[in-house]
């Protein structure tokens, strides 16, 4: 999937069917499921993902025609200011998860399980997962994981909890590497993640995501695997493409080198608060006044001579 910024022209001519549709008459496009973004995967037809953070975005995202949706880990970054996504609460986690489904109700959701909700204990992670499922009202969850935990993410399909695997470049071990990095840029790492892949498949995985890694490393991964691959950083070739909305958007200062952003908000939100300090300062009003009907005003004008 290109990142390049697309001709203008006519979005509606550009959108889905199903996203005219909408347009149109207002109805609400057919659910996408699981078995949706399988048979996308199986068609060769990519499928679009965004991690975003509330149920406003997620709505409007949903019209647009997004098939998948991450309540990402990254919200500790972008929603709270932190710098790291290992600092992101696992009950604010959750509370993301059901706000997205509750403004896209007909796409899939991905809860991205936060650091530590899932390594201390299999009977832990259990527990975690199925919160998000219930509490969450998660479609699917998503692990960042290797070959050593496909242990737990057959436990996880037992128990009926679909399981997203991340593999490649994972954030929330990056104080290993110093700092996050690429990953899968030599020979070894690279034959390790796809090993990763392999076996987190073969434990029941529906969909693994891959991070940060050369194209040629997810188009083996493809080679070798059945599931739907999804790619950030890591080419052409995967099935499906996810980038955080507001490095789509434009809202950050410093987009990773593999986003373009698709629009200037940032530009625009500053446009418009620096507009609203000016009418502020004249004392401009805007909108529609509440006003009294002539006899209260009347009425009130005359208890105030009293």
């Amino acid at each position: 999937m290109s990142l390049e910024r697309p001709a203008m022209g006519n979005s509606a001519a550009r959108a889905p069917a199903e996203v005219r549709e909408l347009k149109s008459n207002g109805t609400a496009r057919k659910p996408v499921t699981i078995r949706t973004l399988r048979q996308m995967a199986d068609r060769g037809e990519p499928f679009s993902c965004l991690a975003c953070y509330d149920a406003i975005t997620a709505r409007w995202l949903e019209r647009a025609g997004v098939h998948v949706l991450l309540a990402g880990d990254s919200a500790a970054e972008i929603v709270l200011g932190l710098p790291r996504t290992i600092h992101m609460p696992m009950e604010l986690s959750i509370w993301l998860t059901a706000a997205l489904k509750r403004g896209a109700p007909n796409t899939v959701v991905m809860a991205d399980m936060p650091f530590l909700s899932y390594h201390a204990s299999e009977d832990e992670a259990l527990k975690n997962a199925g919160r998000f499922m219930t509490e969450g009202l998660a479609d699917t969850v998503k692990l960042e994981a290797d070959a050593s935990f496909a242990p737990l993410v057959a436990r996880f399909t037992r128990a009926g909890i679909p399981v997203c695997a991340h593999v490649g470049s994972l954030p929330q071990r990056s104080a290993m590497r110093g700092g996050y990095g690429s990953a899968g840029r030599t020979a070894e790492e690279a034959r390790k993640i796809i090993d990763d892949a392999i076996a987190l498949e073969q434990a029941g995985a529906v969909m693994t995501l891959v991070e940060a890694v050369p194209d040629q490393v997810a188009q083996a991964i493809i080679e070798r695997t059945e599931i739907p691959l999804i790619g950030i950083g890591a080419g052409p070739a995967c099935h499906a493409q996810i980038l955080v909305v507001h490095d789509l958007l434009g809202l950050t200062d410093h987009a990773p080198r593999f986003a373009t952003p698709l629009a200037s908000m940032g530009e625009s939100i500053q446009g418009a608060a620096t507009d609203w300090v000016a009418s502020v300062s004249a004392r401009k009003r805007g909108g529609r006044p509440y006003e009294m009907s002539e006899s209260e005003a009347q009425a009130f004008a005359a208890s105030l001579a009293q």
